[in-house]
Parts: structure tokens; sequence; C-alpha cells
């Protein structure tokens, strides 16, 4: 992935912590991590997981932060 690419994800991501962009999409919320971008996770606005290529640790990990931190995430009403 391209600097550009990583760019324009993290300037339109809804939320960024600890290196993970967080993007609300179509009902979801697609997680990127900014440092690794070939590790991403897809999940459900509650947290639950419902796709990923990361290893388990790092899954925790999003996990939590968005537990934690979802509350900053503003909602976008359609």
């Amino acid at each position: 992935m391209s600097e550009k690419q990583l760019e324009k994800i993290a300037l339109s991501a809804d939320m960024i912590i600890n290196n993970y962009a967080f993007t609300r999409k179509n009902g979801t919320i697609s997680v990127l991590n900014l440092r690794k971008p070939n590790r991403a996770m897809i999940l459900s606005e509650s947290g639950k997981m419902l796709e990923t290529n990361m290893d388990e640790i790092e899954q925790v990990i999003v996990q939590n932060i968005w537990k934690k931190d979802s509350e900053y995430m503003e909602k976008v009403d359609a």
C-alpha cells in the first residue's frame, strides 16, 4: 500500500488510536493497522469480530480499544 493510500485512509478515518484507523462503513467498523497495513479487521457496531487477518493478540488489542473508545466515534445519521 502506498503512502498516499495510507494517508487517504487515515484522513477519512473516524477515529485513530494506537496506529489503528477505525472507519464506519455500511453498518460495520473497518480497522486498519497503519503501521502494518496488511493487517485489518471488520467489526460489528457492538464490537463482534466479523473478519480479520490479525493474529490473536492483535485481535484482543483492537477489540479492547473498540470497547473502551467507541463512544468517541461520531455516529453518522443517514
